[in-house]
């Protein structure tokens, strides 16, 4: 009996061990733990404001728990019950008004910065951005700029961003836990939050709300680059070509034409029931997950559902012939930009 106590004590530790290594381990820009703006920052202040708190009331409870076990544990002779002490209007009131004090010092803060963060800012005082989520793809307008895009989201350092968020399907939620957030994203319905990057980098977004098979790759990335650079970047994306350099790039562009123009917007002209595809030989991975390059577009234009299940992009069972034009056409949609941060 004793061996399998022993046994167990020790299993539970391992446990306790591997999981205090496994909370170093994950995305930095993934973190809400690594605030990078001043809605994450505030955020991240009332967490340790309440961690604080509620460590502090567990340490005082332990520390009454264990004067109690050893105080008034069994002495050795002892027979019988010993003295009973019922009820102490005094520390009834104590331990009823110390809770009460503490509430009010998370409440106050938790409010005040509620309501901050609860405000809307026009084109005026933040750059306005529209976000749709869909299964399982994020969209982004610049209604000001005139700028469809998809997966790779730019904003400016230094500067409030406004977003208004919705949803093209079901609920999902918009989350950028190194800049704050989050929050659902409802069809039928605008939400509306601020958020800001404090310095340039590169931030992960994820969907933090259940919403089909591939929800746990709807992943989305916040591209923070100072004005200049983004300014540079609107206006490339804007006047990027889209003319086709090489034969078959150009046989591509015919077969893009065909069957995927209704979906999908180059420039100006396309669908927008999926992401558009100005820029996408510029974006660091194809559908949110996976690698851009060649070899993953052919797999992907392949059978859609095998590389991300349950996303909307019907496998068109063109032969390969067909595909290898596609993604040389795709592959030459870049443009000439350099954001300058290091790659991920």
């Amino acid at each position: 009996m004793k061996s399998r106590w022993h046994h167990a004590m020790r299993l539970l530790f391992a446990v306790m061990a591997l999981t205090l290594v496994l909370t170093g381990c994950g995305d930095p820009t993934l973190s809400a733990l690594t605030p990078s703006g001043p809605v994450a920052e505030s955020q991240f202040w009332l967490m340790k404001l309440t961690f604080g708190i509620m460590a502090g009331v567990f340490l005082v409870v332990f520390i009454l728990w264990l004067y109690v076990l050893v105080r008034y544990r069994k002495k050795s002779g002892q027979t019988g019950y010993p003295k009973q002490v019922e009820g102490n209007h005094k520390l009834e009131i104590i331990w009823t008004v110390i809770p009460f004090v503490l509430l009010i010092i998370m409440a106050v803060p938790t409010v005040t910065i509620g309501f901050d963060l609860e405000k809307r800012y026009d084109k005026a005082e933040a750059m306005q951005v529209n976000v749709t989520a869909h299964q399982f793809w994020w969209e982004f307008e610049y209604p000001d700029l005139g700028i469809h895009t998809a997966q790779d989201l730019y904003i400016p350092t230094g500067k409030k961003v406004q977003f208004t968020v919705t949803s093209a399907d079901v609920i999902h939620a918009f989350w950028i836990p190194a800049l704050g957030g989050k929050i659902d994203t409802n069809p039928g319905d605008e939400n509306h939050i601020w958020l800001q990057a404090d310095k340039p980098g590169i931030y992960k977004g994820k969907c933090a709300e259940l919403c089909g098979a591939a929800h746990a790759l709807m992943d989305f990335k916040v591209v923070a680059v100072d004005q200049a650079k983004f300014d540079e970047w609107a206006t490339k994306l804007k006047t990027a070509s889209v003319t086709p350099k090489t034969d078959l790039a150009k046989q591509g562009q015919e077969v893009f034409k065909k069957s995927c123009i209704g979906c999908h917007a180059i420039g100006s002209e396309g669908g927008r029931l999926g992401p558009n595809l100005t820029d996408l030989a510029s974006r660091e991975r194809l559908a949110g997950i996976l690698p851009n390059n060649a070899e993953e577009l052919h797999k992907w234009l392949k059978d859609p559902q095998a590389m991300k299940p349950g996303n909307k992009m019907p496998n068109l069972n063109l032969p390969d012939d067909q595909i290898n034009a596609l993604v040389e056409y795709l592959g030459e949609l870049k443009i000439d930009y350099d954001n300058g941060l290091p790659k991920q």
